[in-house]
């Protein structure tokens, strides 16, 4: 594996990209932003290093500093690899050996009294390093900084996840005829891992199945639970495909579901379709929370559904926007989240249905088209 980029774009679209981040650090008041190794060098480079190691391997984008030009700070080593990104083209790169300061090599990039937008997942000894170097310097992590800056996607980009959610949907269309009853949560959710791979993802990162009273914790661990007949069973699934993140739930019932158990699915289907009507341009990312959470309210399951409606999807499978009470966020075209109601009723079952949605010129598109009502299997 080089440096390459797993998504198609070409060093246009990088130069784009590094442009836009730039301009955003300086409307925020930024000296500029500083970017590790992690989802927003791929996005802004294309460049993902073979390894993360205690090498330091930092963009730097300077706002309104000369050199305007952005540079990539590579160990020496690694500059063949990293000048082979597509989005190399867009930069220089700064090369610096074993035994030389690499911190000083930076801090020379630097204005000396500025604050920065710096990645998340930069490691800690890096940015104390750079602030023992220049300690005028301030920082301000690019979530709290600069949170939709990877939010809008493009067309391209759309289109990715879009292919991204198709490839999940078709591993929900094959687990739903596989056998439930009699096997182990840790065996439906490898056959699930095997799926997602078999139509295209390149990294699995979460297969939950939640079997009976398991599927009353969102999040939970997949674990050896034997599914039996009259269980409700929590399917949430997702990873990376060239790039770009799937993440869908659907719940299936194992036999034939009780009355309650239909009526709790109906409930968070009438939700999650709530949910994706209040999508459009200029509504806060609040109105979709407060759209599907009232369905469940005024159902009476108001106290049991215990999260955020949704997330943003891109280069990671979470990531801003969130659809959440208190975020004012206008929702712009372009953005991409999941609109993901649910019910959980502790020691009984649970309920989850998850697309995800990008916002259009006039409402919203489904980047999921799986069926929403109750799947039985056997």
């Amino acid at each position: 594996m080089t440096g390459s980029a797993l998504a198609p774009f070409t060093a246009d679209d990088y130069r784009a990209r590094l442009e836009r981040a730039t301009r955003a650090a300086a409307d925020a008041g930024l000296a500029g932003l500083l970017v590790a190794p992690g989802p927003d060098l791929v996005w802004l480079t294309g460049y993902a290093p073979c390894a993360v190691t205690e090498r330091l391997t930092l963009l730097v984008l300077a706002a309104g500093r000369e050199p305007v030009e952005p540079v990539l700070v590579v160990p020496t080593l690694e500059a063949p690899d990293a000048a082979k990104a597509t989005g190399a083209a867009a930069l220089s790169l700064r090369d610096w050996t074993d035994g030389t300061d690499p911190y000083a090599v930076t801090a020379a990039l630097l204005d000396d009294r500025g604050r920065f937008g710096i990645s998340d997942n930069t490691w800690a000894m890096h940015l104390l390093a750079l602030q023992q170097a220049l300690p005028g310097t301030s920082y301000a992590s690019l979530t709290e900084a600069l949170p939709m800056l990877r939010a809008v996607k493009d067309a391209a980009e759309v289109e990715l996840l879009a292919a991204a959610g198709a490839a999940a949907d078709a591993a929900f269309e094959e687990i739903r005829t596989v056998r439930f009853s009699g096997r182990r949560e840790s065996e439906v959710a490898a056959d699930l891992a095997g799926l997602l791979r078999r139509f295209g993802h390149s990294q699995v990162d979460f297969t939950i199945v939640g079997s009976g009273p398991n599927g009353a914790n969102p999040h939970h661990e997949v674990g050896d639970r034997v599914i039996e007949r009259g269980d409700m069973v929590v399917l949430d699934f997702g990873g990376l495909k060239d790039g770009y993140g799937s993440d869908t739930t659907r719940t299936v019932h194992v036999g034939e579901p009780t009355d309650e158990e239909r009526r709790v699915h109906d409930i968070v289907r009438e939700a999650q379709e709530a949910g994706f009507r209040a999508v459009r341009p200029g509504v806060p990312c609040q109105e979709v929370d407060r759209a599907a959470r009232a369905v469940i309210t005024r159902a009476g399951y108001g106290e049991f559904f215990i999260h955020r409606t949704g997330h943003g999807i891109g280069v990671t499978t979470h990531e801003p926007p969130y659809m959440i009470e208190g975020e004012e966020q206008p929702l712009v075209p372009g953005m991409c989240f999941s609109v993901e109601p649910g019910i959980y009723l502790p020691g009984r079952f649970g309920v989850r249905i998850e697309d995800i949605v990008t916002v259009t010129d006039d409402g919203g598109r489904r980047l999921n088209d799986t069926t929403r009502e109750m799947v039985i299997v056997d």
